[in-house]
């Protein structure tokens, strides 16, 4: 099988942790809306989608199925593709795990869009300044330190926060670090440093072939003031 995804063709965003899980797996894909007329098609795909249409991007088409929301399409394609484990348990284990990376993703955005994401960031940037400065103090840390209790604690052993095999879980607490790198360099230089055990995960992430192979490829989209990972230097308290 041959997947579509469908997400918008000039930033990263949600569907940034679906690519690195196609990569990973090695599963054939096509990024619909980065080719001519993908834009187009998958916004045809949004209105007229039937009963079961996705209300936005990134959604996924796998055969006949069209499967909506980043962490639901994770859960399929971890089943498919050896990214989650086997047992119930550690399936929905692996799962609480990503819902809990979209929880942090949306605070993220939320630093540089505070009020509404109708408004451009020049219109909320005293908002975004008192947002950013609580994401960077104490939510951003809460997030890391949960993660970094996660691997401290885990009863199976291995480099993984489920055990001994990658997850989506992991591809996507790498891009989490990755994102933050380019949008709080300053303050994620500190978080570093109380963290290690993230850190140590995220090199091991960005030694899998497949995924080195991914992260210097074209297909790699850039980070860039457009997506969810914004610079804004005024942000990026010391």
């Amino acid at each position: 099988m041959r997947y579509e995804l469908y997400y918008w063709p000039e930033i990263q965003g949600r569907g940034e942790l679906v690519r690195l899980a196609l990569e990973e797996a090695g599963a054939p894909y096509v990024d619909v809306a980065r080719g001519k007329g993908g834009v187009a098609a998958m916004m045809r795909l949004m209105g007229g989608g039937g009963a079961r249409a996705a209300f936005a991007p990134p959604f996924l088409k796998a055969g006949k199925l069209l499967i909506g929301q980043t962490a639901n399409i994770l859960l399929y394609l971890g089943a498919r593709h050896g990214l989650a484990p086997e047992a119930d348990a550690g399936r929905l284990w692996v799962h609480q795990l990503q819902l809990t990376i979209a929880d942090f993703l949306q605070e993220v955005h939320d630093t540089h869009h505070p009020i509404s994401g109708n408004l451009y960031y020049e219109d909320q940037h005293r908002e975004a300044g008192r947002r950013a400065a609580d994401f960077l103090a104490s939510r951003a840390p809460k997030y890391f330190g949960y993660f970094e209790t996660v691997l401290a604690r885990k009863k199976a052993k291995g480099a993984w926060l489920a055990g001994g095999r990658i997850s989506y879980a992991d591809l996507s607490l790498f891009q989490m670090v990755e994102g933050l790198r380019y949008a709080f360099p300053r303050a994620m230089a500190r978080l570093e440093r109380r963290h290690r055990r993230i850190v140590a995960l995220h090199d091991r992430v960005a030694r899998r072939p497949r995924i080195a192979a991914y992260l210097a490829s074209p297909r790699r989209i850039a980070f860039n003031e457009q997506g969810i990972f914004r610079r804004y230097r005024e942000l990026d308290s010391a």
